[in-house]
């Protein structure tokens, strides 16, 4: 059974990396609600979010819900906020139980905040500037988006964890005046942008037992079809598999100090091109970590980089994504335990 199941994950990941590379097609604006697709912790984005097989902390909420299963705190709590392209400000935040020493699971809460900023409303009008302002009429709305999910994740043996994260989504894109046809004429009428929708995440975690060798998958922002006018769509659904080890497993150091956690992640994505993400963190005694990553296929930004502080259960972590046009995306998150 324990055989089969390695093979198994050894075989599904390897068809994954290679199979995607030879027929990868264009897919784009298949999906809405793409806020939920843009990683938000620094910690992941740092190893360019090859995070499905990293356990052990409530951020897991965010990649792979079964990571839950193995935080060994009574409470893990994080919060992160970075400003995006076009000056969009994002802030979020994880909570962790581990009640009964997990013998009753881990549950967990998490929240995703995205302010769009202010808009300039207008619409074609016949005067000079061939435009005239209404966003009084419009009562100067305020486009933003937030979701919150509620989380649990179990051990079922010492080796394989599962987890589900359900989660409450919502976006407000604003007001416009939008055409309404009747049998005797077209008129124009005042008409608010806003979605909300149940989705789901699924995970698992496997740990083979050969060193630190861990396979995990994911699906992600599993939901029914929403639509603002004519054309449905579905939050940004995406299907990862992963796998992740300590490096220094396979030489002949100590690590009792050192580790470098090497993680790779496969991602299906329903509305953009597949893709590999790598990502390295090197644990110096638990306490200092330096971080780097790497993203196929992603023309704007592939590199990473980041580094964390971690003492008497309060973690800091910092990271650093270059862009090409966009000005560079710096991201903090607080981690607390105890």
């Amino acid at each position: 059974m324990k055989k089969s199941l390695f093979l198994f994950m050894i075989t599904a990941l390897t068809i994954f990396l290679i199979v995607p590379s030879g027929h990868a097609q264009k897919k784009l604006a298949q999906t809405g609600f793409q806020f939920m697709s843009v990683g938000l912790d620094a910690r992941a984005t740092s190893m360019a979010e090859a995070f499905t097989t990293v356990d052990g902390s409530s951020i897991c909420m965010f990649y792979n819900p079964a990571g839950l299963a193995s935080v060994d705190h009574f409470v893990d709590m994080s919060f992160s906020t970075m400003n995006w392209i076009a000056d969009i400000k994002y802030s979020g935040g994880t909570v962790a139980l581990n009640y009964g020493q997990g013998h009753y699971g881990v549950f967990g809460f998490s929240f995703l905040t995205v302010d769009y900023g202010q808009f300039e409303w207008t619409r074609v009008a016949e005067n000079e500037q061939g435009f005239e302002d209404i966003g009084e009429l419009l009562g100067n709305p305020k486009p933003n988006a937030y979701a919150f999910g509620l989380s649990y994740a179990r051990q079922l043996t010492d080796r394989f964890s599962v987890g589900g994260q359900v989660k409450y989504v919502y976006q407000n894109l604003g007001s416009s005046f939008a055409p309404v046809y009747t049998e005797e004429d077209t008129i124009m009428e005042k008409k608010k942008y806003d979605l909300d929708v149940f989705s789901f995440d699924f995970g698992t975690i496997y740990r083979t037992g050969f060193r630190s060798l861990v396979f995990g998958m994911t699906i992600r922002n599993f939901s029914r079809e929403i639509k603002y006018e004519k054309e449905s769509f579905q939050l940004p659904l995406t299907f990862k598999i992963g796998i992740s080890m300590n490096a220094f497993d396979l030489v002949p150091i100590s690590s009792e100090y050192h580790k470098l956690n090497i993680s790779v992640d496969a991602v299906h994505p329903r509305s953009f091109p597949e893709y590999v993400s790598i990502g390295g963190e090197y644990d110096f005694m638990n306490m200092i970590f330096l971080r780097a990553g790497y993203m196929s296929s992603h023309d704007e930004y592939n590199l990473s980089y980041g580094v964390g502080f971690k003492v008497f259960g309060l973690g800091v972590d910092y990271s650093y994504v270059p862009f090409d046009v966009f000005d560079d995306i710096n991201r903090i998150t607080v981690n607390f335990t105890f």
